[in-house]
């Protein structure tokens, strides 16, 4: 399964790296069309940081280079679990930029960007799995109630051993009571 699974991987990153490149190398060409997205966000990371740069081809950088590096982590199978989650948070906002289909009066444009919406929503999906997926092996949730049952049962043996060593103890006080000298 694992040939499977990296083929995949490739695949599925293989969009963010291409356009991730091609956005860090040219963001103004996106910025009449991330404007009112960026417009919204800008406050919300000043109230993070006021030092962090919020113009507009600053934000597209920072966007671009993420998908390139995530795409770059997923495709090579670094941090695969957290590059996918990463990878389609950078999704979201490039969608609602690049692709808002409920805002096109020509139907043609429409038509156009409601397929790459629905594509960008594939993708998003992929990168859920990606996320997901623990390569066959099991889950955190799986390993600390394992850890925690392990620890339980390790625990009433312990109470169940000092009890049966309590006991002898109490015989052997008895019995040396009992004993002359």
């Amino acid at each position: 399964m694992k040939p499977v699974r990296s083929l995949a991987r490739v695949m599925l990153s293989g969009i963010f790296v291409v356009s991730g490149a091609r956005n860090l190398r040219n963001p103004e060409r996106l910025v009449q069309a991330a404007e009112p997205v960026t417009g919204k966000v800008a406050p919300l990371i000043q109230n993070v940081h006021p030092r962090i740069p919020t113009d507009t081809v600053s934000l597209i950088r920072a966007n671009a280079a993420t998908q390139l590096v995530g795409g770059l982590m997923l495709a090579t199978g670094r941090f695969t679990r957290p590059a996918a989650l990463v990878l389609a948070g950078t999704l979201i906002p490039t969608t609602a930029a690049g692709h808002a289909f409920w805002n096109n009066d020509d139907p043609a444009a429409r038509n156009n960007n409601q397929i790459h919406f629905l594509k960008n929503l594939g993708l998003l999906g992929g990168l859920l799995l990606a996320a997901a997926d623990t390569e066959g092996k099991p889950g955190l949730r799986w390993r600390a109630g394992h850890r925690i049952d392990h620890s339980r049962r390790s625990v009433k043996r312990a109470v169940r051993t000092a009890r049966r060593e309590a006991k002898i103890a109490v015989r052997s006080a008895a019995t040396a009571r009992r004993m002359p000298g």
